[in-house]
This record gives structure tokens, sequence and C-alpha cells, in this order.
């Protein structure tokens, strides 16, 4: 197991854990240590789901995800034996990998041509079935050595070429019918480390069509054949697989083995979408400042004068609701357990791109980052549970035991209710990225057993921490609210306030989204932290200043209004999201449909959980601040 050893700086904070599901269910933690082969000696080719990825319109056709032995496939598989099933982390069984070793037979430098794996019969169901995949552009997936196998591309703007993870398994021919992939040509590039020891640094495989010709023996001993199989829709088909391995000697050492498949397509835009960012958060930045330096010191001298003669009574404005600003919120309970859940996730995201960045989470490492995003937000349930009882003894709320137990269950329940409605769409399609019955309970374990005592915890030291006094004190009897202006109203508002922050990350956006869907490495942390910083910068300062052209308007509804206004940007990822449904995609069937929108809903529903607390609280020291100073008789 000395491979599979995780960095050090990952042991610190995921031993606990990572100890905890090995017991469950058998997970682990992939490391990167190098594997060192000596000449012939065997190298594992171990095969991963069957993915679907984009056809020559750049368009992805469906959403579901496949085991490689999954029963119409037939694919060869070893000798009198059942493949066996690799150890998986976490994050990787939830991201759908279903890893198996196989019966490919590679040795270390060796060069074979035309090995024989097996002879399959292909009934008219699975021929159909397997058919269908090549239309809607499916891939197989290897791994050799930790690298996945790949086909070279070239970037139409820079003309450099790259690595693309994943071959065809099939292709469509000139005269648009389907032809099965039944030949290999593997090419791997190896690096001498010293004598008579060697690391794989690259692997490339270039799938063929080819009608082979076994003899009684089910050999193939020509894999020069032109004619291209096709699968009888109508009968049975036999079908041969072969394969071919070329191994070549390679510059390129081990550390830098997988920058041939990490490809920045046009890095331009990303400066770009940064630049554009950046001006975006410097205008907001300039204009909180003149506000709070320019309009608010004037507004604070104007009320702090000692003669309050008549005119200043009845000026309009952000004092004359002093009275009521911090009165308590509607629904209390519900907002202070969405502000927890909220600065829960928004802690998580940034740790979990800080150890990106400081390259802790290598692509190497299968899972890696979902692994290590549901640990973290485990362990902030601290946090959350903190928040939430703060924010609620703060509200005047009564019922702190509601509020200890909402808060660790109301939105993880929440999330995981849609996960299983939308898994059990998988389990229907025989998709290998249905989450397995076993790693369900994994999850609820690690919940009930960590994440709900430490949020107990963390509401327990939030309920014994003082509330935030109010620096005005609060009428009675609430002062009506005039008629708002259109641009002031809640939807309106929440319009004008999401969309500068969604311009902020909408292109990095795109890259995640790709990603996801498409099966990409993404590695672009430095990008990612950058957009995180200006999203967040951008939510603070744009609540702020509808929070302050609010309380001018003589309304003093802020709490809610800065948490939507702040959060509706979720509202305009998820119009991003239709659009890049309409666009990039033509997903065939109601589950792959339901499946994009339902994934798209979570993701949306936690971007808006986290800017909209950024949104709350930034503007509840802002609240906070201003009428802190100003004199109240």
């Amino acid at each position: 197991m000395d491979r599979f050893k995780a960095p050090l700086i990952h042991a610190w904070l995921l031993v606990f854990v990572l100890a905890s599901l090995r017991q469950v269910a058998g997970f682990y933690l992939p490391g990167v240590a190098p594997t060192d082969y000596e000449e012939n000696d065997p190298v594992p080719l171990l095969v991963n789901s069957v993915t679907p990825s984009i056809d020559i319109q750049d368009n992805l056709r469906s959403v579901i995800s496949y085991d490689y032995y999954h029963p119409a496939f037939h694919f060869c598989k070893p000798t009198n034996r059942e493949p066996k099933k690799q150890a998986e982390s976490l994050g990787s069984i939830l991201f759908g990998d279903r890893i198996f070793d196989s019966p490919f037979d590679l040795r270390m430098a060796k060069n074979e041509t035309c090995k024989t794996l097996c002879t399959q019969i292909y009934e008219s169901r699975a021929a159909k079935f397997v058919n269908r995949r090549i239309r809607q552009e499916y891939a197989l997936n290897w791994l050799i050595d930790g690298l996945p196998a790949a086909r070279i591309k070239q970037d139409e703007v820079t003309k450099t070429q790259f690595y693309s993870v994943g071959f065809e398994l099939g292709t469509i021919g000139e005269d648009k019918e389907p032809y099965f992939n039944t030949h290999y040509d593997i090419f791997i590039e190896y690096h001498q480390t010293r004598a008579g020891k060697y690391r794989v640094v690259g692997v490339v495989v270039q799938p063929v069509s080819r009608k082979n010709v076994a003899n009684d023996v089910d050999v193939v001993e020509d894999c020069t054949v032109t004619d291209m199989q096709q699968l009888n829709r109508d009968g049975n088909t036999k079908v041969t697989f072969t394969y071919s391995v070329y191994w070549t000697q390679s510059a390129t050492p081990w550390a830098t083995r997988w920058d041939k498949y990490l490809h920045v397509y046009d890095p331009r835009i990303h400066w770009f979408s940064l630049i554009n960012s950046t001006v975006v958060v410097i205008f907001l930045t300039g204009m909180v400042g003149m506000i709070l330096l320019r309009t608010l010191h004037k507004d604070i001298a104007r009320y702090n004068q000692l003669d309050l003669n008549e005119d200043v009574q009845e000026d309009s404005g952000w004092k004359l609701v002093h009275g009521d600003v911090f009165r308590s919120p509607r629904f209390p309970l519900v907002l202070s357990v969405l502000l927890g859940s909220g600065a829960q996730i928004f802690i998580m995201t940034a740790f979990t791109i800080l150890f990106a960045l400081l390259g802790f989470l290598s692509p190497s490492s299968r899972g890696a980052l979902a692994t290590v995003v549901i640990i973290l937000y485990t362990l902030f349930g601290f946090i959350g549970g903190y928040v939430s009882a703060r924010a609620f003894k703060t509200f005047g709320g009564e019922g702190w035991k509601m509020n200890i137990i909402a808060t660790p269950l109301l939105v993880p329940c929440s999330i995981f209710a849609v996960f299983l409605f939308l898994n059990f769409f998988l389990i229907y399609s025989e998709s290998s990225g249905a989450v397995p019955f076993g790693t369900m309970i994994a999850l609820v374990v690690i919940w009930f057993t960590i994440s709900v005592p430490l949020s107990a915890a963390g509401s327990y030291f939030g309920f014994k921490a003082p509330a935030f006094d109010s620096p005005v004190r609060t009428n009675q009897i609430p002062r009506q609210v005039p008629d708002q202006a259109i641009y002031m109203r809640l939807v309106p508002s929440m319009l004008l306030g999401g969309i500068l922050p969604f311009g902020a990350i909408f292109v990095e956006l795109y890259f995640i989204m790709n990603s996801i869907w498409f099966h990409k490495v993404y590695y672009m942390f430095g990008f990612l932290f950058l957009c995180y910083l200006i999203l967040i910068l951008t939510c603070a300062t744009v609540t702020i200043l509808m929070t302050y052209f609010l309380l001018c308007s003589e309304n003093y509804n802020w709490q809610w209004r800065s948490f939507l206004t702040a959060g509706s940007c979720a509202m305009y990822v998820f119009v991003h999201a239709l659009l890049y449904w309409v666009s990039k995609l033509e997903l065939s069937g109601m589950v792959s449909n339901v499946l994009y929108i339902g994934y798209s809903l979570l993701i949306c529903f936690v971007v808006f959980l986290m800017t909209g607390t950024v949104g709350f609280l930034t503007s509840f020291f802002f609240v906070r601040r201003i009428y802190a100073s100003i004199k109240i008789d």
C-alpha cells in the first residue's frame, strides 16, 4: 500500500473521518506516490465507467454513465473469474467511478501486436443498446498506473496538441451507421528514472473498428483487415476483441506527466473574465466608499446636530426607521438555520479551494476533491451550529431546542432527499452513477455521528455567547412602510442585486460546467480562487448598496431582503444552466433531462445559501455600524 499513501498535509485533517470510512465501507484516499517497474513487469490496466462525451458539434447527448462490465456491452472479463473491484475514495464513488481490473496483459517496455482478448456474441438487444451508445458518442475510460487513457486532440485556437481523457466506443460511418470499435492500439510512454527502473508518463489509445476473423480457437492472427465491425440489430453478431501495445521512451519526468492532460482552452478568456470582474469590484467598492465617506458622513453629521431644528426632524432618510431597523424578522428560525448552513458552506468552499490551490488535491487522486468537500462540510458543522444559534438569539427567537435540531437537519435532509430522488432515476437506468446503498448508509452514519454532534456543540456555544445588542431601541409599535419605488420592491431588487455577482463568475462557471458534464479534469484553481474572492466582494458591496437604498426609502425589513438580494445570484446561475442545456446539450430521454435539471437545482441551492449568507452578514454589520454612529433622543 506504499503507492497509495496520502500526503502528510491530508493526514492531520482527514485521518479521523477516513478511519471511520474504512470501518464502514472500506474507502480509502488514493495517493500520488510513483510506482517503479522493471522491464517485463506487469502493468495493470484498470477499466472505469463508460461515460458520454461531446460529439463533433461539441454537444452532449446523455448524462448517464454505465459500468464497463454492464451485461449489454459484453466486454471481455478476466479468465475464469469475475472482475475485481478496486478500492475507491468516497468522492470517487459519488462521482460515478466504478473501477475494475481487466484481462489486458501489459508488460513494461514489451511491444505486443494483435493479441486476442476474447470472442463475444451480441444478441439483438445488446446490439441495439451498444449502437445507441455509439450514436450518443460514449467513451471508454481506462487507467494505467493511475493515468487515464486518452486521445490526442488539437486546440483550434492555439494549435497545440493535448490529451483528452477517454476514447471512442465506436464511430459513425459515412453511411450514418454505427460501427463498434473492436481493436485497440495502446501507446504508452515511459520514463527511465535509473538503471532498470521505469515509470509510466503517458497513455494514448487509438480504437479501430475491425471485423476481426478468428480461427477455430478464437485467436486472431491478422489485425490488418479493413472491414468495419457492425452489430446486427436483428440477429446475433460474433465479435472478437484484439489489442496491440507500443512502448515509447519519453523525456517527460513523472512529476509533470499530468501536464499533457491539463490543457487550458484559450487562457485569454480567463484573464478577460478576471479583468472584467476586477473592474466591477473596483467600481462597486468605489460606490460603497463614496456612500460611506461622503453621503453617510453628511447624514450622520446632520443627524447629530445638537440643535435639532424642525427641518432635521422632518427630514426623510434612514434615521427615521431607527426604532424598527433591529426588529426581529419574519420566520427567524428559518433565517437563522439558512445562515448557519450558508456559513458552513462558505467556510468549506474557501478551505477546499485553498487546498486545491496549494496542490494538495492532485487530479491523480481520483475523487479526492469531492471527498475533501464532504469531510470539510461535515467537520464545519460546528460553525453552522454556532452561527445559527447566535443569529437566532440575536433575533430574539424562542424555542432554542428547535433551532438545535433544525440546523443540522433541515438543509442536509432537503439536499439528501433530492439526491436520493435523482438516484432512483440512475438506478432505473442501470447507471454506474447510481450511489450504492452501502455508501448511502455510510453518508448517513458519518453525518449523524460527526456533523450532528459538532453542530449541537456549536449551537451550545452560540446560545451561551451574548446576543448582538442593538445600538438603538426598538419601538413597540411597528412603523408603517411607505410605498416603495418599483426598483426597490422585492423582485426588481433581487434582479438588480444578483446580476453583478453572477457577471463576476459566469466565464469560470462555464468551464466548471464543462468539467462536470463532459467529464473533463478541472484544475484551474488559481482562476477559481480569484473568482471566489471577487464573488464574495461583489455580493458584499452590492448588498450594502441595496440595503442602504432600502433604509433610505424608509423600509426597515432589510434582513430577508439582504439575504435574498445576494442569494439571487443563484437564480442567474440556474438561468445560465438552462441556456447551457439548450445550447450545449442534446439530451435524449426523460431521465437525462431530469438528472440535469435536478443536479443544477442542487448546485444553485448551495450557491443561494452561500451568497445569501455573505449578503446578510455584511449588511448586518453595516446597519449596526451606521446606527451606532448617530445620537437618538
